[in-house]
């Protein structure tokens, strides 16, 4: 007969074996904690991320960035009405796009019962912008008007055609959830530059446009196999800004300490005893909360602000849970040293009614986004922040439904679509990538979503090939068994 005290005794010891040891998944997590160098000089058979760094600020190579301020528009923004202006389809306007070119790419339920497929030209004007002239929409005069700041880049693509596996391919480099978020990579890959604040925040704002049209999952900015102390923190638009923060009712901060030191030798005693580095994390999450009870509050006081900063953001920059709101947030985030930053913008899935419903989206994304280029740049901060803006793909060159003049639709199209990039050592005033007259392939420099991400973490100082984590018996990677740099676009 089987003795449960002795099994488990030999449960414990194995923990205590894998835990304990040199080469073991935990100790090198846990060893990230005590020191944010630590990555930097771990090997990679350890799981952990890569060899030693031989740049300042960068793990593999000399960094170009600090810090990362992503802007993730979801549901996908209309290129064709926004970035790539395509006269043609006003030229046939109306007629079937299968007249005109091979229709090869896959299609979504929502058209491919459709008895026809119109082309849509742009009912919104074009005109060039700042000393590089690079063409825009109308709808965005704001981001116009950074022209010169930006790399314009109009050759994206990507593998998803749905929403859900397309936002988490552009979060996790996969389409299935389970993987760490670029965030989190980079948090594990990093370290933290401020004690006082998490690695990696995420928050979201509902636009205008559509704001109940796609949900975002807190797996988007979770950690996936990686310890859970790189996931992201979700600042919230209403309520406290994060969950748990506060003190109990009728517990002052000497309890409150008093109580966290109880807490954290019985944690100590666990995490001695089986080496789980998850116990690792519970101990500094909960220091981590507690040093955060200090320095949110600061954070989220905008009283500091001049008022002409208030101004360039626009009129919901008070309002929580904005658009607006967040760039500036993001800002205050990016002064004080949080790595990764990333704004989701939920309302960019225009199937229908785009004419009523993309002018209000834009309305609130494009000042905020251009303030907050001007806002580093005038701060001396754009150089080592790099930003990125855009959706999880694009939208068709054909109308979904009913097609008129003044109104129309657009469905999915991961083939071909547009995203900008500034600062971070990314060449500013570019347009980088075509498409091809109709806006349905890629004829230049295509960029996919793994190239994407390589090219950011090299921005950072980061190989994307060599920062790796063993799960199962197998090394993963952010960029999977894919990405090339985009060298072009690169400083």
């Amino acid at each position: 007969m089987n003795n449960p005290l002795l099994d488990s005794h030999l449960v414990e010891n194995r923990r205590q074996f894998f835990g304990r040891s040199a080469h073991g998944v935990g100790i090198a997590a846990l060893s990230s904690l005590l020191g944010r160098d630590f990555a930097s000089g771990a090997d990679a058979s350890a799981g952990a991320a890569g060899s030693s760094a031989t740049g300042a600020g960068g793990f593999h190579h000399p960094a170009k960035a600090k810090r990362v301020i992503y802007m993730f528009q979801s549901g996908a923004p209309s290129q064709i009405d926004l970035f790539d202006h395509k006269p043609k389809l006003q030229e046939h306007f109306g007629e079937d796009l299968r007249d005109h070119l091979e229709m090869t790419q896959r299609i979504t339920g929502m058209t491919k019962n459709q008895a026809s497929f119109p082309f849509a030209g742009t009912r919104y004007e074009f005109s060039k912008h700042g000393q590089c002239g690079t063409e825009m929409s109308e709808l965005l005069p704001h981001i116009g008007g950074i022209a010169d700041d930006i790399c314009l880049v109009r050759s994206m693509h990507t593998e998803a055609i749905n929403h859900d596996p397309a936002i988490t391919f552009f979060q996790t480099g996969h389409q299935l959830p389970g993987r760490p978020s670029i965030g989190s990579w980079l948090s594990y890959g990093l370290g933290t530059a401020n004690d006082n604040l998490p690695t990696f925040v995420a928050m979201v704002s509902r636009g205008t446009g559509r704001p109940s049209c796609q949900p975002l999952y807190d797996r988007l900015w979770g950690s996936g196999f990686i310890p859970t102390q790189h996931a992201g923190v979700k600042f919230m638009g209403v309520g406290d800004p994060v969950l748990y923060l506060n003190d109990p009712n009728g517990l002052d901060r000497s309890a409150r300490r008093r109580m966290l030191d109880d807490l954290n030798r019985l944690n100590q005693e666990k995490l001695d005893q089986y080496g789980d580095p998850e116990i690792a994390t519970r101990i500094q999450q909960y220091e981590m909360a507690y040093r955060m009870q200090t320095s949110v509050p600061e954070l989220t006081d905008f009283s500091d602000e001049p008022q002409h900063i208030l101004d360039m953001y626009g009129p919901d920059v008070q309002k929580r849970g904005t658009y607006a709101y967040n760039c500036l947030m993001a800002r205050r985030l990016a002064e004080r040293d949080v790595r990764f930053i990333q704004l989701f913008h939920m309302g960019w899935d225009q199937h229908g009614n785009l004419h009523g419903q993309l002018s209000g989206q834009c309305r609130d994304a494009d000042q905020p986004s251009a303030a907050l280029i001007k806002d580093l740049k005038q701060r001396g901060m754009l150089d080592d922040t790099l930003v990125v803006w855009g959706g999880e793909f694009g939208r068709t060159a054909y109308c979904q439904g009913k097609l008129t003049r003044e109104n129309y639709g657009r469905d999915h199209h991961p083939r071909c679509f547009s995203i900008w990039m500034a600062g971070g050592g990314v060449k500013p005033g570019m347009t980088y990538g075509a498409t091809d007259e109709y806006c349905y392939n890629i004829t230049e420099n295509p960029v996919h979503v793994h190239d994407l991400h390589a090219t950011i973490l090299n921005q950072l100082g980061v190989d994307h090939e060599r920062l790796t984590y063993r799960f199962q018996g197998r090394y993963f990677r952010l960029t999977d068994v894919h990405g090339h740099v985009v060298k072009d676009i690169l400083t």
